[in-house]
Formats: C-alpha cells, sequence, structure tokens
C-alpha cells in the first residue's frame, strides 16, 4: 500500500547533498578566503565561554600567589632587588653594545634593524585536538593584534596569531606539522626549515643535504627569511643527525626550545611604526613660502632697463 504523504528525500540523497555542501565550503574557504571574518566573528563569540572556563584556573592562581607568609616575600624582596641591579648592569652594557653596532652599520652601509613593540598575552585555553597544536590567548583585535604576529615565551619562538578576534585570538605553535620556520644554525650560518611534526618535543629538518655541517647540539635561531619571525630569537636545539649514506638526505630531529607544553605567558612583537619627521618641515617651509610672498608684494616693483 503506497503512503498517503511523501517523506522527502532519502537518508543518501540527503548524505549525498551534505557531502557536497562541505565540499564547496572547504573549497570555498581554502581556495578563496571567504569565511576569515566569519572566523573571526565566531571567535569573538566563544571567546566569553573561555573567559568563564578560564576562571576557576585564575581564582586558584591568584589564591596560590597571595596567600604566602611575610618571611618569603622578604626573601623574594631581597632577590628581587639583587636581580634589579644585575639586570640595570645589563642594560647599560646593552645600551653600549647597541650603540657601538649602530656605528658600525652605519660604516659598513647597513641597515638598522628596526625597533620591536611587545605585548604581553595570558593563555586561556589549549586545544583538545592532539593533531592541532594552538592555543588561545587573551589578545585580540582591540589590542592591535594581526594575523601572522610573532609570538614568544621567555626562552624562545612559540609560533604566530592564526586567527584574530575582537577580544581573544588563537595562536598556532610551531609544533603543529603545518607550520614551519626558516632558522640557520648559529654556529656557522646555515640556513634550514624547521617544522612541525605533531609532537611538542621535536621540530624536523628535511632535504638537509649529507654535505651541510649539522651538528648535535647545535643552536637554531629565526633567520628573518619570510618575513614572519624576526631574526636572531632561539628556536630549537639539535638533538639528532642521522649520516644514513643510503638516503637521499640527512634525517635532522630538534627539541623546541620553548616550553611548549608549559605556556601561561607569552609575548607578542611587532614593529614600531617610525614616526614622521618630515611634517613640521613641510608646514615651515610652507609658512616661509607664505612669508616670502608677502613680503615681495609689498615691496615697489622695480623697472626693467633693456
Amino acid at each position: 500500500m503506497n503512503p498517503i504523504f511523501k517523506h522527502g528525500p532519502s537518508p543518501q540523497h540527503r548524505l549525498v547533498l551534505v557531502l557536497f555542501c562541505s565540499a564547496l565550503l572547504i573549497f570555498f574557504d581554502h581556495k578563496m578566503a571567504s569565511f576569515e571574518s566569519v572566523r573571526g566573528y565566531l571567535q569573538s563569540l566563544v571567546s566569553p565561554l573561555q573567559y568563564i572556563a578560564n576562571t576557576p584556573k585564575q581564582v586558584m592562581t591568584w589564591a596560590s600567589e597571595n596567600i604566602v607568609t611575610r618571611q618569603q616575600l622578604m626573601s623574594e624582596n631581597q632577590q628581587y632587588r639583587l636581580n634589579e641591579l644585575a639586570f640595570q648592569e645589563q642594560s647599560m652594557q646593552l645600551d653600549i653594545i647597541k650603540q657601538e653596532n649602530a656605528r658600525l652599520r652605519s660604516l659598513l652601509a647597513s641597515p638598522l634593524r628596526s625597533e620591536l613593540k611587545k605585548m604581553v598575552a595570558e593563555v586561556l585555553s589549549v586545544d583538545s585536538d592532539p593533531y592541532s597544536h594552538q592555543v588561545v590567548i587573551n589578545r585580540g583585535a582591540a589590542d592591535g593584534v594581526f594575523e601572522g604576529q610573532p609570538v614568544l615565551d621567555a626562552q624562545g619562538i612559540v609560533g604566530q596569531i592564526l586567527h584574530v578576534g575582537q577580544t581573544s585570538s588563537r595562536v598556532i605553535l610551531i609544533t603543529d606539522i603545518s607550520h614551519a620556520v626558516p632558522v640557520r644554525v648559529k654556529r656557522n650560518g646555515l640556513r634550514l626549515l624547521a617544522a612541525g611534526s605533531g609532537r611538542i618535543d621535536r621540530l624536523t629538518h628535511n632535504f638537509v643535504p649529507h654535505s651541510a655541517d649539522v651538528q648535535t647540539g647545535d643552536l637554531l635561531v629565526s633567520s628573518g627569511l619570510g618575513g614572519k619571525y624576526p631574526e636572531g630569537y632561539p628556536v630549537a636545539t639539535v638533538t639528532f643527525v642521522s649520516q644514513d649514506e643510503s638516503r637521499e638526505f640527512v634525517s635532522v630531529y630538534s627539541t623546541p626550545i620553548a616550553q611548549i607544553d608549559r605556556l601561561r605567558y607569552l609575548l607578542l612583537l611587532s614593529e614600531k611604526k617610525p614616526q614622521s619627521i618630515f611634517a613640521p618641515k613641510q608646514q615651515d617651509s610652507a609658512a616661509t613660502k607664505a612669508i616670502e610672498s608677502i613680503n615681495t608684494d609689498s615691496k615697489p616693483a622695480k623697472k626693467v632697463v633693456q
């Protein structure tokens, strides 16, 4: 007996339709970046929930930091004073070195490095996906954060900003399998590419020839190529070098210097915009021209003798 009312498309047809729509969305998002603004709005909508979920941790941290003994405070205060003296001495030495470096660069006609603006951020949450190494921080577009901004911790480079919301942002770590950092060996300047392996304690370096001078224990720093990361910041330490002649390239592994599994406070870097020094001069020149024109008009016209 045939049913009176039709029930619509079958589950198989619905599944095919959903898969087709998903493929279209993935294509437009990957090729045309059509959903970047939508992703930013969604990040802004989710950020209040992330703040609420992070509230118990902040309360416990506040309690552990404020409930201390007087003797502990006195000892820490004394240690901070000693550290302040040491840092002041290092700061004076650093100023002298920076001045000498500037003079040497001017002699060599080498461009000076631009100063970097720094911003401190705190980690709100960590991505629960074991195949995606990303964290969320409490800084967003309202604080001047932008996509691609380099992120560091106290030891070295951590990653870069992936998505920006209004009050929070998502950071992709250097150990993520889809991330890579151009680096160089500090000992000899050899350039390599440090790619994420999906493990928090390993970076891989592909296409390294057998003639490359790479040794276990070498420090890898950012090379500055690509324009994402500033030059000279620590990235990783070489922990494994395989000299298997049967393979086309050498297998090189390194361990990130940043404490990827213990991130709490992060440092965001950005270049300071140079202030314009020509505007006052232009105004002065304009005023000078105006005065000269007034003086010229006020002077009597001279006769030209032919």
